[in-house]
């Protein structure tokens, strides 16, 4: 299975959790959407790691815990998506498992993956880092929160 293109997305239906990509000129734009904010935060950073691969490509058998905190959910969800960056290239690790609490304006979270393997991943990309491009977290009519930012390739 290959990652999703543009106009290609893992929402199956209004109301549950998913996560996609969007237009954007000159990078991607990744969104997550969940049943609460946590949710919405774990399938965001799904989202960034399909801009790199395909997740289900990702063995979970190694598992980290990051913590970071802001003073708003916008900020807190490009320190979460820039504190995951951060643990791929410095670990050269790739995460498909994401596991969220948030607290105010703390987030603690445990990302699991593996090594990043290049002949069996095959990258496409690397993530430079979370912008505050079309960078917006709220809550909808539906009740699903959603998430999302453009991320620098």
């Amino acid at each position: 299975m290959r990652p999703a293109r543009f106009g290609e997305h893992q929402m199956q239906h209004a109301g549950t959790p998913g996560w996609e990509h969007f237009r954007h000129i000159a990078d991607i734009g990744v969104r997550g959407c969940g049943r609460s904010l946590a949710e919405a935060f774990e399938q965001v950073a799904l989202a960034m790691t399909a801009v790199i691969l395909d997740p289900a490509a990702v063995a979970c058998g190694e598992s980290l815990q990051i913590e970071v905190s802001a003073s708003d959910h916008e900020l807190l969800l490009t320190e979460w998506l820039n504190a995951l960056i951060y643990e791929m290239a410095t670990r050269h690790m790739l995460f498909a498992r994401f596991e969220v609490e948030i607290r105010g304006d703390i987030l603690k979270a445990r990302a699991w993956g593996e090594a990043i393997d290049v002949a069996r991943h095959q990258p496409a990309v690397e993530i430079k880092g979370a912008t505050f491009t079309e960078l917006r977290v709220s809550r909808s009519e539906d009740g699903l929160w959603r998430a999302q930012c453009v991320v620098d390739v």
